[in-house]
């Protein structure tokens, strides 16, 4: 008897939930401040990063949380929320829960209050203003594709992304995006969750991010390619964008697809290299920062070189090949 499309979503999702069942593992550390001429890039875990520019400290798609309903976190967050500095802005590219985090953000918000008497102010797509008004933040900005805010002189612009926004079942109608935000001689690309598709070129001429933070995993089975990237995928973005450095993210955090935990990375490091950008792809671990020097344009990591497995060696890598120290 043919098992139906519902029964095989419903085995589909109880045997992620069964494989997340471990515990999360990982170090955390403090984040390392930047001088505020410099751009400082912390990868926190899965979409999750500090992005220190412009003298402002900004996160992306803050999500501390251990549990997302019955799906466990396998990898702890890199940052504990109460070593943060205080935060001037939360931009959440769209309203899934592995991106918008109520818990995690009001204790962003009562973090940083307690720190300098003032909450942070929230940049989100349009149509989920709902969903963050009663969290406490000091002013909520709702974009739409290719609109701007400035926040402190750091210009941030919505850019399309090819995925979905609901949050539940029927509020299809919350937009999403992803960001780049500029600064004087920075910028940055946090391209939220998307799949492949003809919009990066437009990236590039409109907005031209030097640093491209681009998800590389939850794209099996197949169907997953139109909403995510495979790393295959990434790689032809981030050509496409024509920028210096390659952060890839969301991969190895959640298990929220069939794919092995264990390939996003390998692959993408393959896939550099026959592309001949090898020197430009920077895998941080998490609690790992990047600092972008504005002066000569050089990137310094703040943690101990990572050991390289044997079967990665000859594939390439941004910490071995890439960014003068």
């Amino acid at each position: 008897m043919p098992i139906r499309p519902s029964a095989s979503r419903l085995g589909f999702i109880l045997k992620l939930i069964g494989k997340s069942l471990r515990p999360a593992t990982g170090e955390q550390h403090k984040p390392v401040l930047v001088d505020p001429s410099d751009l400082g890039v912390t990868f926190i875990g899965h979409a999750s990063f500090l992005l220190q520019v412009g003298g402002l400290n900004i996160l992306v798609d803050p999500v501390f949380a251990y549990w997302l309903i019955l799906v466990h976190r396998l990898r702890r967050p890199g940052v504990r929320i109460q070593d943060l500095p205080p935060i001037d802005a939360v931009l959440l590219t769209h309203a899934h829960m592995d991106h918008l985090n109520f818990p995690s953000l009001r204790k962003i918000i009562r973090h940083t209050r307690r720190i300098t008497g003032k909450a942070p102010i929230a940049v989100i797509p349009e149509r989920v203003e709902d969903l963050v008004a009663g969290l406490g933040f000091s002013d909520v900005r709702s974009l739409d594709w290719w609109q701007s805010t400035s926040v402190g002189g750091v210009e941030i612009t919505m850019t399309p992304a090819q995925h979905w926004g609901a949050r539940v079942i029927r509020d299809v109608h919350r937009r999403y995006g992803g960001y780049v935000l500029r600064h004087g001689p920075h910028s940055v690309y946090h391209s939220g969750d998307t799949g492949y598709f003809p919009i990066f070129d437009e990236i590039r001429r409109r907005l031209a991010p030097q640093t491209a933070l681009l998800p590389i995993g939850a794209y099996s089975p197949h169907g997953f390619l139109h909403v995510h990237m495979a790393p295959e995928d990434a790689v032809r973005a981030f050509l496409e964008l024509d920028a210096r450095h390659f952060v890839p993210m969301h991969y190895g955090t959640f298990r929220l697809s069939a794919e092995p935990m264990e390939e996003p990375l390998p692959r993408l490091l393959n896939a550099a290299k026959d592309a001949g950008i090898a020197s430009a792809v920077d895998a941080l671990r998490e609690g790992e920062t990047r600092i972008i020097s504005s002066h000569q344009h050089t990137s310094v990591s703040h943690l101990p070189p990572r050991s390289m497995p044997s079967r990665l060696k000859n594939t390439g890598s941004a910490r071995l090949e890439g960014f003068a120290h």
